[in-house]
């Protein structure tokens, strides 16, 4: 395939991981923004959004030639509505380019030739495009609800016992026609239901805090008035709340989930909880009719943003396979672990080992400090090393920053730990260092770090 070149200024289709390719243009990055190391890469600011993102060179393709393979794959109101931005701007530059050849024209005198300027498409100070059409339309409507700056990676292969089945044509996914619901619009939630959104699916949402729903309702989604009627309205419904409690409230208390459960409805638990809770739940679902399956999720605030989550499932394998497209739209890959239960003690184990982990490099980096090395350093030779992830890059870049904005609230990965460990006591099991790390964040948790980021534990070191 014969190479194509690109530079600042061009149309292009980027392909956002999982995404469907999205139109956008290359543009001069920020002056305080590196390029990734080792990528042959082009800084993309994409129309109709307010996205912009680093796209290796191999995910993106020229505009003009690609435009009507991908209106054929590529479905949806917001695609459509970007694609229209594309056309608008197209449109104020010809404008311009025959503005200024007319002016070109008067000066030079009838009957003279003048030299065409090269057409510049689109001004990058000009906003409006990338926001979604031209300035008299109203743009809160067009603004993503997750706003995000992604250094875009090949997808890696699928490793999963039992990935959900692709129905993705060059990433465009195709939505269910069931109605899904979804109750729970936190850091985690409210990343799922934009992407659910964004590919197609009829969602309704609920959420303790109305207000939190409505940049959902401006991006195409239904409210849902309780958690008992956004059920009775849906067949799947999906819920990821905080903790145990919270979980067992949804479907228990007033209004709650079981007083919609019909004999047919499906419902998915997509918090971290307990396999005990999981079981109650699941034999409460089942009672009434309904099917049950565990969903919880591996990643973070923007992996969520991203539809870059690990989705853990269990229990009634056929609402597993039902919720197919819905996980291709909120992850990258999906497994299946049998009976319910499974999912969470899986989960919990997974959190025990990232929390642990979060605390042994705070400790390291404070360890650093009192020695006298630098802390700079100190990252830059764990990321040169087998340790090196975008996990441990991003955490300690946080910390030296003094940038503990939640992308996984520290009073969660907390509760997880005690979960875990109680699992351990349950199965006779020690977890001395799961039991270690919960107590340095314990700590954190008493000089107020609850609701900052993991990585805000390096604070429990420091004072």
């Amino acid at each position: 395939m014969a190479a194509v070149h690109l530079r600042i200024g061009d149309l292009v289709w980027g392909k956002l991981g999982r995404y469907p390719p999205w139109p956008g243009k290359i543009v001069s990055p920020p002056k305080d923004l590196k390029k990734p190391r080792g990528k042959k890469c082009f800084f993309v600011k994409f129309f109709g959004t307010e996205d912009h993102a680093w796209i290796k060179v191999e995910q993106l393709k020229p505009y003009h030639p690609h435009k009507e393979e991908m209106i054929k794959i590529n479905k949806g109101k917001r695609f459509q509505q970007a694609v229209d931005a594309v056309e608008e701007y197209l449109k104020k530059a010809k404008g311009k380019e025959q503005a200024h050849a007319s002016d070109d024209k008067n000066k030079t005198g009838k009957g003279q030739k003048t030299t065409a300027k090269p057409m510049k498409i689109i001004e990058e100070d000009d906003e409006d495009a990338f926001k979604g059409g031209s300035s008299d339309k109203p743009a809160s409507s067009m603004e993503p609800i997750s706003k995000r700056l992604k250094i875009i990676e090949e997808d890696a292969g699928s490793t999963s016992i039992q990935a959900a089945d692709s129905t993705a044509v060059n990433g465009s996914i195709t939505p269910t026609d069931k109605r899904i619901g979804f109750l729970g619009l936190g850091l985690m939630g409210s990343g799922i239901v934009s992407n659910l959104l964004k590919m197609g699916h009829v969602v309704t949402v609920w959420n303790r805090t109305a207000e939190k729903c409505d940049l959902f309702i401006q991006e195409g989604a239904r409210l849902g008035r309780t958690p008992a009627e956004v059920v009775s309205m849906c067949d799947i419904t999906f819920s990821c709340v905080s903790d145990p409690k919270a979980a067992r409230d949804l479907v228990l208390g007033p209004s709650g989930v079981l007083q919609g459960i019909r004999p047919g409805k499906c419902y998915v638990e997509m918090s971290t909880v307990d396999p005990e809770t999981i079981t109650e739940l699941s034999q409460v679902i089942t009672s009434r009719g309904g099917r049950f399956l565990e969903a919880p999720v591996s990643g973070s605030q923007q992996l969520s943003n991203d539809g870059m989550l690990v989705i853990v499932a269990a229990g009634d394998r056929s609402v597993y396979e039902d919720c197919s497209s819905c996980f291709q739209a909120m992850g990258k890959t999906s497994f299946f672990l049998g009976e319910a239960g499974n999912a969470a003690r899986m989960m919990l184990i997974l959190n025990m080992v990232q929390g642990s982990f979060m605390a042994t490099i705070a400790e390291g980096l404070t360890l650093a400090q009192a020695t006298g090395q630098s802390q700079q350093t100190f990252l830059d030779i764990l990321c040169q090393g087998q340790m090196a992830s975008t996990f441990v890059d991003q955490k300690c870049q946080n910390i030296l920053q003094g940038n503990f904005k939640p992308d996984y609230y520290l009073k969660h990965i907390q509760k997880d730990l005690r979960l875990a460990i109680s699992m351990g006591d349950s199965a006779n099991h020690p977890t001395p260092m799961a039991a270690a790390a919960n107590e340095v964040y314990k700590r954190a948790k008493a000089l107020d770090q609850s609701d900052n980021d993991m990585s805000a534990v390096y604070r429990a070191y420091i004072h």
